[in-house]
């Protein structure tokens, strides 16, 4: 019975595949492209993925453009690939499609349509006189990672290129602009460009005249508001899939052209839907290469922080972020060291068990940790002004060294820049956050991260079973949202009627003694930043 049933269900979701019922979601993160297929009911039928990083070259974090698009075309044949091992399929019709990237960054072009200078990412941290010079300006907080302050720390460097700009944008939206030669962005991704006015859903136009202002002795024969893409909002349609534009994603050309694509969003924003954190008071957690928390406001801030984004969801609707550059990187790191001491013993060894092992034996770590310290810090971090990272591991000769204390030290490491800035909102704005749901690879063995990040936020922390596929399911989500909304239901609506309605989570709240032990950890770390700080000027 339970085989015959399966061989049903298989023969529903070929029909699917066959008549394009589906929605694809691609995300293009910090060290994996992700492509996932979503059916009718939002369950993944299929998913692949392409493996990249990033590099550090003439003093800009950058990802070449060349890697973009083989990143895209591989993670979108790894996905037919598996729809094709599953159901002996090829993808040809598709309903909807939704690009989605690393929010922030700078990739300008001129009238030419042609790449002015090297992608520069979010995580390069050298805009920090715009940033300030833009917050006093706006006074609003504009982040070193927004476009807007890289655009402006390249006119206050005097950089050429600047004269030709005409139009810069997202990585999420020039893979869109590519694909359906539409200059649009999702305002969740645009609110990370320039600041947006939540009452017209677009730039803040008073903004808009401000920097014009603040650049006018230039003579620039742009506007800030001509370079800017269009801001758009989850639901709308943002343009088809053009034959060049399938091309590109499918050189098998199977790919129809035609295909509907929603509007381009930041991983935040897919973030926020794959943990049903849209509405007003919710919010969410997304942690790797770099950690965010997000937390849907109901007003907005009295007072402007460096530390605190603001930025929207994916329908303008204001949110509080609190943005790290680093978070599992160093953690990543010492385990590719352990991975290799195996391979010289000639052992093999899986590395989804190794992390699950090593992540289980934190459990057996001392009180205080054998007072061992690390800071992950591969780049530069904001919320700590710490200008340029380099990793650190700190232990004492009188220290109780041993793997337990060392792996529960690296996992508590890397949410403490995330605790600080959310402590501003808890403190100086008294932002209530009873609760938040997470997702991300460092949460994948069950219960470890997930209780130390509660006790570090003294707060409960849910992982929903939707939430470990990711921000691309979240983009797939949101490109079905566009054509399957039939009842034209606001976000939140839709996602609570048609998906998390019967959403089973895994909830952890932290004790009292976890709490005091990472209050006590964050203290020892907040007294030995400055060695951090300091580093660099020793390391060659």
């Amino acid at each position: 019975m339970a085989f015959g049933g399966g061989i049903l269900v298989k023969d529903g979701i070929r029909s699917e595949i066959l008549n394009g019922e589906i929605s694809i979601g691609i995300e293009l993160g910090s060290t994996r492209i992700k492509t996932v297929v979503i059916d009718r009911d939002f369950e993944t039928i299929g998913s692949g993925y392409y493996e990249w990083e990033n590099k550090f070259e003439n003093g800009y974090w950058t990802y070449s453009i060349n890697d973009v698009w083989i990143g895209l075309q591989k993670s979108y044949k790894s996905m037919t690939d598996d729809i094709q091992s599953k159901f002996n399929i090829s993808i040809k019709k598709v309903k909807s499609i939704g690009i989605s990237g690393m929010m922030h960054g700078y990739l300008a072009f001129d009238k030419n349509d042609d790449l002015l200078v090297p992608f520069r990412t979010w995580r390069n941290s050298y805009t920090e006189e715009a940033a300030n010079h833009l917050r006093a300006c706006f006074d609003f907080n504009i982040p070193e990672r927004w476009s807007i302050a890289h655009l402006y720390q390249s006119i206050l460097n005097k950089e050429q290129h600047v004269k030709e700009v005409k139009f810069i944008t997202t990585l999420s939206g020039y893979i869109h602009w590519y694909l359906t030669e539409q200059k649009v962005l999702g305002i969740g991704d645009a609110s990370g460009m320039f600041p947006i006015d939540p009452n017209s859903k677009n730039y803040d136009q008073e903004k808009l005249n401000q920097f014009d202002n603040l650049i006018k002795n230039e003579q620039f024969d742009w506007s800030i508001e001509s370079v800017l893409p269009e801001v758009l909002e989850a639901g709308e349609s943002a343009g088809r899939l053009t034959e060049q534009g399938a091309s590109l994603l499918d050189p098998s050309r199977q790919l129809e052209a035609g295909v509907p694509l929603c509007p381009p969003e930041g991983d935040a924003g897919t973030g926020m839907v794959a943990t049903n954190s849209v509405e007003k008071k919710t919010g969410n957690i997304s942690a790797g290469t770099s950690a965010f928390a997000m937390i849907v406001l109901d007003k907005s801030l009295n007072g402007v922080y460096p530390e605190i984004d603001i930025v929207t969801t994916p329908v303008g609707d204001l949110v509080a972020m609190v943005h790290t550059n680093n978070c599992t990187s160093d953690i990543n790191a010492w385990v590719n060291l352990f991975e290799e001491a195996f391979e010289l013993m000639n052992v093999e060894v899986d590395r989804n068990e190794l992390f699950e092992r090593l992540f289980n034996h934190s459990q057996q770590a001392d009180e205080e940790n054998g007072n061992l310290l690390s800071y992950g810090y591969v780049s530069g971090e904001n919320i700590t002004k710490i200008n340029e990272g380099v990793p650190m591991f700190l232990r004492h000769p009188n220290s109780q060294f041993n793997l337990a204390n060392f792996m529960k030290t690296h996992i508590m490491s890397a949410f403490s820049t995330l605790k600080m800035g959310v402590d501003i909102l808890k403190e100086e704005e008294q932002v209530a956050i009873d609760s938040f749901v997470v997702h991300g690879g460092i949460f994948k063995t069950k219960n470890i991260a997930q209780r130390i990040l509660g006790a570090s936020l003294n707060s409960s922390v849910e992982v929903l079973k939707t939430a470990n596929e990711g921000g691309a399911w979240g983009m797939a989500v949101l490109a079905s949202y566009m054509v399957n909304n039939e009842q034209s239901l606001p976000l939140n609506q839709y996602l609570k009627q048609y998906i998390f309605d019967k959403e089973d989570g895994n909830i952890i709240y932290p004790t009292e003694k976890d709490v005091q032990e990472y209050e006590e950890f964050i203290q020892k770390y907040k007294k030995g930043l400055d060695i951090e700080r300091n580093a660099n000027q020793y390391v060659i």
